[in-house]
Formats: structure tokens, C-alpha cells, sequence
């Protein structure tokens, strides 16, 4: 059977190309509400105006990602009716519920409070605009819990039974804390987290390296910095975690995320894989570079493993994934990246600590400047190489061991499937294209570094010893001018 004619892996294909294409803007949408949240205590803490510009020069990229992730969302919902109508047949009575929780307890929180994230700067008082851009980081945060639970069940299936092909609750706590979820949601959310620190350490740089608002920026870039302390290192704690979460409850894909054909037994050590070649065919890796013990130590930390390891050999060719190439190499891409942001922020640190990325002296530091522009895209490529781990490494199961892939899929036409699978391509594309395109536009335009102060901040004369310009009140607008 030809790839054209084959509804099930076309199927696939549509919706990994709408969950790649979709993934972008939530990663950046959450991260960016909670620097947001960050830039406005800090503002409110030292009456600081930078920090209050901060906050509006970053709420544009966060207003346009917002955007973005809504109109690229609403076609995931009809693929679960269009395309796997078998598997919402089967498991609609948890996963629906758990989609609808996604919807009214945190999309509409975080809809709620956006108008006035938005809209109520001159609106509202200060602390309430910040409780309305904390409430909206809740409510985008709450969305990536819901929508990591629903995955995570597909991947260690818990809380109920199969009965007659529908699967039947017995515990929603069961279901809802399955072994997989919190693991992976606070793996996903560090994830989130890294990816917009350094994308805004990267938009930093850019301005700093070309000397446009280098003061202004090496508050955005250290503040990125010294966020990034906490998140970095914790990042890989949590995912040497999850690491281990699949190792005992989802075996067949922590094989193939090591290559490992042949079983370990317990007590013994085995190698490492660092580069391999895959002969799925004939169940072997034709050549391997390899540490030796190695295996041991990433499981366990220590060369010997106290369980045994199984091998793919262990499980029939159509029990097992087939992807294994892309399993290893993917998960080799998300470690590497999250290593590479540890000694980035390690090097950025030491360099702040020897007083190199003071105002007068950040320009003399290029290559570190360049270094987090190389950062800023790399987290993006971190979280989807992830996430081809997590979706892949599970085939051919769309419930783990409960429903194959091949039996959820809708009994349609490939040829419908293929078309459906061009127009949302085309519209995806379309989406990424605006989103460079007026993201682009707002970093080349810069911030308003003459935006005014909040009116009632102004009157209360909270900021008085920040504000450089004379401010003039014209009785005759609601609004203040402000002359150079």
C-alpha cells in the first residue's frame, strides 16, 4: 500500500502536521505571560518605567502568539470527529470531558482576564491589571495541564477499563493523575518556560548587538538570565524524571529511544548509544558509537541497573515502533539543546558575575550576544523533537496497550484525507507566515520608549523620581500629554 493510499498514516500525518504548526504559539503564549507577570512586579516593586515598558513592548508578540494559537487550535477538535471517530467513540466519555475542562475552567479564565491585560492599563489600578495578567497566565497554564492530562492518559492509560470497545471510568482521579501526568506536565511547562526565556534573551541580544536600546535591553536580557537559573537545571531534573516514568511504564518506546534491541538483564551493565544505525528489518543496529556502562548511568546513576532493560526483540514487529531512527535521534536533539541552554546560562552568569554585561561593557562580548540569537529558535526545535518522542514512541498504540492506531482511525476515503491534509498545510504555512512576518515587523519596529506612565499612577505620584520627562495635564482630555 502506497503512502497516498493509506488513511491511517495519512491520518497521522495530518495530525502531527496540525499539532507541530499548533505547538508554536502556546510554547511562547504561556512562557511570555508569565515574564509579563515578572515585568510588571518588578515594575510596581522599584517604580521603575522600564520595567512597565517592558511589559508593553513584550504584550505585543504575546498578543500576536495569542492570535495565532486560537485559529491554529480549532482545527485539532474537528480532526478528532473527521479523522478518529473510532477512538472518540471509544474514549469521548473521559477525553471529552477533559477537553471540556480545558475549554470553560482555562481557556475562558485566560479569555476573561485578557481585555483587561490588554486594554486596562489607564483603566484599572495597577494592582489589579497585574492580578488580570496573572489570571491569565493561570488560565494558560491551567489550559497545557488539561491538554497534557488527556495525552498522558493515551500514554499510561489509568482510572477505568475497556468494556465492550468504550472505556469505562471507575476513578477521574485515577484517570486524571495517571503516572504519566504530572511528570509531564511540569516537564512540558519548564519547557515552555526555557523556550520564551530565551527566545526573549535572544531578542535581547539582537537589539544589543545592534546597538538599538542597549540599556533598556540588558534589563530584558538579564532578567531572561537570572530567570533562567532556576528553570534551566530544574528542566533536566524533570525530564531525567520523566526518562524514568517511561522506562517503567512504557517500555517498548524507551527501547527505541536507545536503539536497544537485545534485553539488559538486571545487575548487568550495558553501552550507551550516542550515534546508531537502525536495521528495524533485521532487529539490530548495524554500527553504534557508544559509552560503555553507560546506559546504567542515564537510567539509574549507577553502571550496573537493578531492573532489567527489555530489548525491541522482545516484542513482535507489530507490537513495537517502527520509527526508531526518528525516536533516537529526536530525543538526542531535546537533550542536547536542554544542555546547551545549561551552559549557556552558565556562561551568561559567570560573565555577569566579572561585570561583562554591564551597559558599557555588553558590546564587547559578541560572541556571547550571538550565542543566545542562536538559542532563541532552538527551544522550539527542543519541545516538537520532544514531542515526536512522546507521540511516535508510542505507535502502534493510540491508547497504550489498550487501542492500536490502525483501529481508531475513521473509515474514510485516503484521497478525502488528502485533501484535508493540503488545505490545512497550506493554511498552516499561511499562519507561520504571518507570524514571521508582523513578529519581525514588531521587533524591527522597537519598543515606545515614550509611551506614558498609566494616568492614575501618574496623579498618585508614584513614580516621581523615575520620570524624566515634564508631564503636562490638559483639563481638557481624559488623557496626559507628555512633552519632551
Amino acid at each position: 500500500m502506497s503512502l497516498l493510499t493509506d488513511t491511517v498514516m495519512l491520518s497521522r500525518i495530518q495530525f502531527a502536521v496540525t499539532s507541530i504548526f499548533h505547538m508554536f504559539w502556546p510554547i511562547l503564549t504561556i512562557g511570555m505571560s508569565w515574564y509579563l507577570v515578572v515585568m510588571e512586579i518588578l515594575w510596581l516593586k522599584t517604580k521603575n518605567p522600564d520595567f512597565y515598558r517592558h511589559a508593553r513592548f513584550w504584550s505585543k508578540l504575546y498578543i500576536l502568539n495569542f492570535g495565532l494559537g486560537v485559529a491554529s487550535g480549532v482545527a485539532i477538535e474537528f480532526e478528532f470527529g473527521a479523522n478518529w471517530a473510532p477512538f472518540s467513540l471509544a474514549v469521548g466519555d473521559f477525553l471529552g470531558s477533559i477537553l471540556g475542562f480545558e475549554g470553560t475552567m482555562a481557556f475562558m479564565l485566560e479569555a476573561a482576564f485578557l481585555g483587561i491585560m490588554i486594554y486596562g492599563w489607564n483603566r484599572v489600578p495597577p494592582i489589579m491589571h497585574l492580578l488580570a495578567t496573572i489570571f491569565v497566565a493561570i488560565g494558560a497554564t491551567l489550559s497545557s495541564f488539561w491538554i497534557i492530562v488527556a495525552n498522558s492518559w493515551m500514554q499510561t492509560p489509568a482510572g477505568g477499563e475497556m468494556v465492550d470497545g468504550k472505556f469505562l471510568v471507575h476513578s477521574y482521579l485515577e484517570a486524571i493523575f495517571n503516572p504519566a501526568a504530572l511528570n509531564s506536565w511540569f516537564h512540558m511547562v519548564l519547557a515552555i518556560l526555557e523556550t520564551a526565556l530565551f527566545v526573549i534573551g535572544g531578542i535581547s541580544a539582537w537589539y544589543i548587538l545592534n546597538k538599538r536600546h542597549q540599556a533598556f535591553f540588558s534589563k530584558s536580557l538579564k532578567t531572561a538570565i537570572a530567570l533562567a537559573i532556576l528553570v534551566t537545571p530544574l528542566q533536566i531534573f524533570v525530564g531525567h524524571l520523566s526518562g524514568e516514568e517511561v522506562y517503567h511504564n512504557q517500555p517498548t518506546k524507551l527501547a527505541a529511544m536507545e536503539s536497544l534491541w537485545e534485553t539488559v538483564p538486571a545487575g548487568e551493565s550495558a553501552p550507551w548509544n550516542v550515534l546508531v544505525a537502525p536495521n528495524v528489518k533485521e532487529g539490530k543496529n548495524n554500527w553504534a558509537l557508544s559509552v560503555p556502562s553507560g546506559l546504567g548511568l542515564v537510567l539509574e546513576m549507577k553502571p550496573k541497573l537493578s531492573e532489567p532493560v527489555l530489548g525491541l526483540n522482545e516484542w513482535r514487529p507489530q507490537d513495537r515502533p517502527h520509527a526508531v531512527s526518528l525516536i533516537f535521534y529526536t530525543f538526542r536533539i531535546m537533550v542536547g539543546i536542554g544542555f546547551f541552554f545549561l551552559g549557556l546560562m552558565g556562561v551568561s552568569v559567570v560573565q555577569w558575575l566579572r561585570g561583562k554585561l554591564a551597559v558599557e561593557n555588553i558590546t564587547q562580548q559578541p560572541w556571547l550576544l550571538r550565542a543566545w540569537m542562536i538559542a532563541a529558535p532552538l527551544g522550539y526545535v527542543a519541545v516538537e523533537s520532544g514531542w515526536m518522542v512522546r507521540e511516535v514512541g508510542r505507535q502502534p498504540w493510540i491508547v497504550y496497550g489498550q487501542i492500536r492506531t490502525a483501529d481508531a482511525v475513521s473509515h474514510v476515503p485516503a484521497s478525502n484525507v488528502l485533501v484535508s491534509l493540503i488545505a490545512y498545510t497550506s493554511i498552516y504555512l499561511l499562519l507561520l507566515g504571518c507570524a514571521l512576518y508582523f513578529g519581525s515587523r514588531i521587533i524591527r519596529q522597537g519598543p515606545n520608549l515614550e509611551i506614558p506612565l498609566p494616568n492614575h499612577v501618574l496623579l498618585q505620584g508614584s513614580t516621581t523620581e523615575h520620570i524624566t520627562e515634564s508631564v503636562t495635564i490638559d483639563t481638557t482630555k481624559p488623557e496626559i500629554s507628555w512633552k519632551p
